[in-house]
Order: structure tokens, then sequence, then C-alpha cells
């Protein structure tokens, strides 16, 4: 039987890991899996080490309290890896975690392969220097990628953006109105401040700031937050206080279902910006760390946008209000043309497209096309 070991440390990568699971199931009837995961993985048929929240931290105000914990939780990995024994050692993103791992494992246990690049080519690119040896193969989710990677000797292989199976295209607006009350003349906003609270906390008081300049402009304006799961209790309180309670969506369907009949969303950059393309929304992004913290990112980052959709068009698609422009009075200011001028909307609606198809795997879907890869190594 093939067993292999995979390790997901944070919500995104739980489905990841289940749509590769899915996929090496498919395509390998015997396989087994063992190692980290969430609740999708599990439900999959894997049993976690221990709960994979405990590894989704950010910045060093979560990380700092936790750094014996979470050694200790690197040694049980380790050790597991090392009794289990497994094929093939599957890790998804999470550097943080995933490429301690590897670095302990070395190349004289199971194959290991890398899923998710580094986004090593966005900021402090000397780091790249120090991946040569860590794994088998490198599986890169952005067609660019392996351009960046192969010259140090990385073995990187496109594979295409599973974000293209996520169904984020496949809401039904006519649902969402019906599940949530909401008449002809509402006017959907989503609101996605991320999956992380300390994302949350920075950016839902501006957001209500934004909706309290917004909603005397835009009559039937509905603010819908997009909570994951984690933290949708966090979201809830958070938003208490709002003087429009927002619809607070708290699973995949019903966020997709958002979507379709959202008019407009605000969202921090990441993913999220590529499901809402994918859904065709109008989008404007935003994100605000501390002062430190966009000081020294200012003089790393190496790329001329931050939002994902952004990087594939290679221009400014969706509007970014980053750092000082994360403002209430600048953020109403953008939304509302998109609400008020169809031309501003069907403009980005436009160039969805194309930087979606860029995605596209050389075969098949992209989870099917990893598996392959991973396969390669039996």
């Amino acid at each position: 039987m093939t067993h292999i070991f995979i390790i997901a440390g944070e919500a995104s990568g739980d489905v990841l890991g289940l749509r590769l699971m899915q996929a090496l199931r498919a395509q390998c009837p015997d396989v087994r899996f063992s190692g980290i995961g969430g609740a999708r993985m599990t439900e999959a048929g894997l049993t976690s080490l221990f709960p994979m929240q405990e590894l989704a931290l950010m910045g060093l105000a979560e990380i700092l309290p936790k750094v014996l914990h979470l050694k200790k939780r690197l040694a049980q990995t380790i050790e597991a890896i090392h009794t289990q024994k497994p094929d093939i050692l599957l890790t998804i993103d999470s550097p943080g975690f995933t490429l301690r791992v590897l670095k302990a494992i070395g190349n004289s246990g199971p194959k290991r392969v890398h899923y998710v690049a580094p986004q090593v080519w966005a900021w402090r690119q000397e780091r790249v220097k120090h991946f040569p040896g860590l794994w088998d193969e490198l599986l890169c989710l952005l067609p660019f990628e392996p351009e960046f990677f192969a010259p140090h000797g990385l073995h990187p292989v496109f594979t295409g953006h599973p974000v293209l199976e996520s169904g984020a295209d496949k809401g039904d607006a006519d649902r969402f109105r019906a599940a949530h009350g909401l008449g002809p003349d509402a006017v959907p906003l989503v609101l996605m401040p991320g999956s992380r609270v300390t994302e949350t906390k920075r950016l839902l008081p501006v957001f209500k700031a934004t909706l309290a300049l917004l909603q005397p402009q835009v009559p039937g304006l509905t603010p819908v937050v997009a909570a994951a799961a984690g933290i949708a209790e966090a979201v809830a309180a958070h938003t208490a206080d709002w003087p429009a309670k927002p619809i607070i969506v708290r699973d995949v369907a019903g966020r997709y279902d958002a979507f379709a009949a959202a008019a407009a969303a605000l969202t921090k950059s990441g993913t999220s910006t590529l499901e809402l393309a994918m859904a065709g929304v109008p989008m404007a992004v935003t994100y605000r760390v501390n002062p430190i913290s966009a000081a020294i990112g200012r003089r790393l980052i190496k790329v001329p946008h931050v939002a994902m959709i952004n990087l594939l068009a290679g221009r400014a698609l969706v509007p970014e209000l980053l750092q000082e422009d994360c403002r209430a009075d600048r953020l109403a200011e953008t939304l509302l043309g998109l609400l008020r001028d169809p031309a501003q909307a069907e403009a980005q609606r436009a160039g969805f497209a194309a930087a979606l198809a860029s995605l596209q795997a050389p075969e098949g879907t992209p989870s099917e096309a990893a598996a392959r890869e991973i396969l390669k190594f039996f």
C-alpha cells in the first residue's frame, strides 16, 4: 500500500489537501494517508497528528508566545515521519513549519514534494538560496514561478491553480437572496477581512467606517461578511455594533452564493481575489499591517502588485488600497465608483478571464496534474 505523509498548516492548505487526496485516490486507489490536516482532510480519511489550527499563526505577536510549543510539535512531526516511514512526504504551503520539517528529514528519508511554492519571488528573494536540497520536486500554482525557481536547481513544475476547481463561479444568487430574505432592491456588498484573527481585528473597524460613508449614498446596501470557519464567532462579535447588521456567511457554499448575488466586494489580498474574479465580482483590494512591518516590506517587496489577480493580469486590473490608503474615505470612494459606474465594473470583468486562463493545468484539473507528479515517484 502506498503511504503518503501529508502536512497542511492552515485553512487554505486543508482545502488543497482535500482535493489532492481525492485526486491521488482516483489515480492510486490503494494510497494511504497520515499526517497533519484540518476538518476537510479529516473527512477524507486523514487522522491528524494534532490539531492543524496550532500551526495557523501569523506575525511575531502570535508566534513568540508559542515558540516552545511549536518546537514540540515540530519534533513530534519529525518523529512520526521517522517512525511511520512513508513513501512520500508531501508538504503543503505553511513554509514556516513545513520547510523546517523538510530540512530535518533530509534526502535519506522518503521522497519529498512541496506543494505551493514559497512566494520569495515577491519579497526577500535572497531566501531562495536556502531551498536547494529541501525537496525532490516543487509543485507551483502560478505560471511564472518555474522560471524563477529553475535556475536555482529547485525542480519546479507548474501544475495549475486549484482555485479553478473551487466552484467559486457556481454560486446561486437567487438562493442567497431567498435564504437571507433579501428583496430585489438589496445591494449585497461582500466584505472579506481574511482568515486570521489579527487580520480581521485590523480590517473590520475600517470596513465598519467605510459602510457608514457608503450607506447614505447607496440605498439597499447590504454588507455580507465572509468569515472563515475558525474565526466566525470572533467576526460576529466584532460586527455586533455595526449600524447595519451584516450577513455573516460561514460556509463555502454560502460564500459562493454571496459572490453570485454581490454587486461588488472589498477584500484583503490573496486567493480571495481569484475566487471573486471567477465569480465576476468587481472588487477593491485592501490590507494593513503595523507601520514597522510596512516600512520593512516596502524595502523588500519586488513585485508591482500585491493582489494575485493583478499579478496575473500584469497590470492594476483592480484597485489596491494598502496601508495609508486603507482608510474609510478612500475605500468608500472606490467602491462607490464600482457600484455606480457599470463601465468600471465591466472593465474589471473583461480582464478576469484572460488572467484566470493562465492558471489552467497543462492537462486535466490542477489537482489531477499535481497528483500525477507525486505518483511519478512510485
